[in-house]
């Protein structure tokens, strides 16, 4: 029974990896342009997705995170600086090291923005500034539709992958904020229905993901991208994802105390500042780089990123509770 139970929890890690092994078998039929037509599909799947997210955004909460002006800072430069200063320091060394697809899933892992649901909810945990936190997740979320494509252009364009920068803007934004802001609109109308059936909208993006991340393997498997990938390249990918987590998170605490950030704040730049979206930065990929045939390797590290900072975010998150009181109050011990 405790095996199942943990299999129903993790449910949704374990759909992804069912959907890579299904598209093994079966990438005919779940390419894009294939028999059922999946991206068409998973297309409206966003749309629903990040309308849904609007519908979630509470004005009340982001208002009165608005005035924490040096958190606020802080946050951003940690998602579209700090991030993206690895790609500028180690970038050539990646693209030496590893096939060009997989570099770019890297360089792309490094410019996207920050998540809103686990990063809010991480921040609730370890009891931290949770209305900071949900306005800087959703500024992220709003910056990265124009300052990701912006980033993607100006790194990986000298390797050859040109974008055009506008269109890619204009579909993101089409995809992204107006459904969001058609969300927050009919808000008043709507919310009531939603936190009826919380417990089944919470899982549609996570079920939209699975698709996309089906339709893209199906994809770099129908075109025969993986054919000189090892095991070996993959565990790498892992031990790296996992040292640039440890290594941001850690960063961005120590510069947190250094400022002398409250600790409420602490956390809620800690788990905005590290938090790398797999929600939004699925389908942007799928905007940015099309019906690429790269696109499942370019998508593998942001897929192994993303349980890796759940996993270790959650137990940070119980530290960071574990150090205060019912109160609020400190207890004074190492973190």
């Amino acid at each position: 029974m405790n095996i199942i139970q943990k299999l129903k929890k993790e449910w949704f890690l374990l759909g992804m990896g069912l959907a890579i092994l299904l598209a093994i078998f079966s990438s005919e039929i779940g390419r894009t342009n294939g028999i059922i037509h999946l991206d068409s599909l998973t297309g409206i799947g966003i749309a629903v997705v990040f309308f849904l997210h609007g519908l979630g955004l509470s004005p009340a909460a982001i208002k009165a995170g608005i005035s924490n002006w040096k958190l606020h800072v802080y946050v951003q430069l940690s998602t579209f600086f700090f991030y993206p200063l690895l790609w500028i320091v180690f970038g050539k060394a990646f693209m030496s090291t590893m096939p060009a697809a997989l570099a770019f899933g890297f360089c792309y892992l490094f410019v996207l923005p920050s998540t809103i649901s686990s990063s809010v909810t991480m921040t609730s945990v370890g009891k931290g500034n949770v209305p900071g936190a949900v306005f800087n997740a959703s500024l992220s979320s709003i910056l990265g539709v124009f300052i990701t494509p912006f980033f993607i252009q100006l790194f990986m364009g000298f390797e050859g992958a040109e974008i055009n920068l506008l269109a890619s803007i204009i579909s993101i934004s089409k995809l992204l904020i107006v459904p969001m802001i058609a969300g927050q609109i009919l808000r008043p109308i709507l919310i009531g229905i939603t936190d009826r059936y919380k417990f089944l909208v919470n899982k549609i993006d996570k079920f939209v993901i699975i698709l996309i991340v089906y339709n893209a393997f199906c994809d770099s498997i129908y075109n025969g991208i993986w054919k000189n990938f090892s095991f070996t390249m993959l565990g790498s990918s892992i031990i790296l994802c996992s040292i640039i987590l440890l290594l941001m998170v850690h960063s961005i605490q120590w510069g947190a105390r250094f400022i002398g950030f409250p600790l409420p704040d602490e956390i809620a730049a800690v788990f905005c500042g590290t938090k790398k979206t797999l929600a939004a930065g699925v389908p942007m990929a799928k905007v940015i780089f099309g019906a690429d045939p790269r696109l499942g390797m370019i998508l593998l590290p942001i897929m192994l990123y993303h349980p890796i900072q759940i996993f270790y975010c959650a137990i940070l998150a119980n530290r960071y509770a574990d150090r205060q009181k019912p109160d609020g109050d400190l207890i004074s011990v190492e973190s």
